[in-house]
């Protein structure tokens, strides 16, 4: 079978979107390309974003490959499943210009995961995959019958039929990564890098998928939810070849980067720097002594909340006192040119105290962020919380929300965001 592959040329204007706006590899799409490989089927990778092509000609270069199905994912890389823009007109756009030329169409990432009847009717494409995608893929395009692959959705006169669960990749033994020399060369960006100009280019990476904790703001229940990490061996011929491509950064995408002495051990050997997310109150002194021996210039750490009280709010689980959290963080800085803590805007934390804490932070060569209000994305516990299970107005029901709980937002984000339906009136209505 022919399969195009396709990252939209992503633009974000009046979005909450919270995540970077700058290009990065579509490591979901790079794992389906090389199983449909293997396996025999022809597969046409474009990325509209990396490549800078706009969506009509997105769409001829994809109609030129004459594809018998077309999957087009509905957020910009793995990397941002968790803090997705809302809006589908990206994806949308894609569908409209191909006007039929794209052979089958299949929609994958977190809106079909969380909310699969609005996503088909919003997208007009004829199938979603829910929850992690790559070898469902290859599942599609093995099979004569999309409708019995695990884990898919599709409308049958106006009303949703489903199969299975939701789709969780074995993942441990996923294909090493290769990209175009041309796409390397044009990559650089190096992913939340602050201590110097970059110099060469990025890559992003993914050492494990999943989380082991529940945290009540974090939108992974439908995707990259059960953590699993990556065959050592197949890991370290992905980051070799990337070096060999000249590749000077790379970023782990993981949810959580927990403490791997082997993974540490050789990245100290290879002339490379990297960063990481993580939680510093699962790390030991010395394993983040070596985190930063191993050429770690970059840790974005989740603090959340300053309080026990608000900790547990978010349902962190976490063991650890403020104070014993920023000798961590000091620690950490010592050791790692830029510590971020993260921090959520919560009833639990007294204002003056966060903004104390923070320069006192500062001071110490650390930055905290001014505390990012809360959205309750529809794959997020707080949704369900708050509404139940997401219906097929779940991501209106959360942006309207977003919108009236607050009156200042993120310093990513725009100043003013726009409603969602203003945001998706190239869509097709939801129902």
């Amino acid at each position: 079978m022919k399969v195009a592959l396709v990252n939209p040329p992503w633009s974000f204007p009046n979005s909450i979107y919270f995540g970077c706006r700058d290009p990065h590899l579509p490591l979901e799409l790079g794992y389906a390309k090389a199983l449909l490989e293997q396996n025999g089927h022809e597969a046409l990778l474009v990325d509209g974003h990396l490549q800078n092509i706009p969506a009509t000609a997105l769409a001829d270069r994809v109609a030129a490959f004459a594809p018998d199905m077309t999957v087009i994912v509905t957020a910009p890389t793995y990397l941002f499943w968790r803090c997705a823009q809302p809006e589908l007109r990206a994806p949308r756009e894609i569908v409209t210009a191909l006007s039929g030329r794209g052979g089958f169409t299949v929609a994958v990432g977190p809106h079909g995961s969380a909310t699969p009847a609005a996503t088909l009717r919003k997208l007009g494409v004829e199938l979603v995959v829910r929850g992690e995608c790559e070898e469902a893929i290859l599942a599609l395009a093995e099979t004569e019958s999309s409708h019995d692959v695990h884990g898919v959705a599709w409308l049958e006169d106006g009303e949703l039929r489903l199969t299975g669960g939701l789709n969780a990749c074995g993942f441990v033994d996923l294909p090493a990564l290769s990209w175009p020399e041309s796409w390397i060369s044009r990559h650089a960006h190096h992913h939340h890098r602050f201590e110097r100009k970059p110099e060469g280019p990025g890559a992003e990476v993914e050492a494990s998928r999943g989380c082991p904790y529940s945290c009540s703001f974090c939108a992974k229940l439908d995707f990259r939810d059960k953590y699993r990490r990556r065959n050592h061996e197949i890991l370290l011929r992905e980051i070799d070849g990337l070096l060999e491509q000249g590749v000077r950064y790379l970023y782990f995408i993981d949810e959580i980067f927990l403490p791997q002495k082997p993974l540490l051990e050789v990245l100290r050997d290879r002339d490379v720097a990297f960063g990481v997310q993580t939680r510093l109150d699962l790390w030991k002194p010395e394993m983040i002594d070596l985190l930063g021996e191993a050429g770690c210039v970059s840790v974005e750490a989740g603090v959340e909340s300053l309080t026990e009280e608000g900790r547990a709010l978010l349902q962190k689980k976490c063991r650890m006192t403020t104070e014993e959290l920023t000798d961590l963080l000091i620690r950490a800085r010592r050791k790692i040119p830029f510590v971020q803590a993260n921090l959520i805007a919560t009833d639990a934390d007294d204002p003056a105290i966060v903004a104390e804490w923070r320069k006192r932070l500062e001071g110490q060569g650390v930055w905290a962020n001014d505390p990012v209000p809360l959205y309750p994305y529809p794959s997020s516990p707080d949704y369900r919380r708050l509404w139940g299970e997401p219906d097929d107005y779940a991501w209106e029901r959360a942006h309207t929300y977003y919108l009236a709980q607050f009156d200042r937002f993120s310093d990513v984000q725009d100043a003013q965001p726009h409603p969602l339906p203003e945001l998706e009136d190239a869509c097709l209505p939801a129902r």
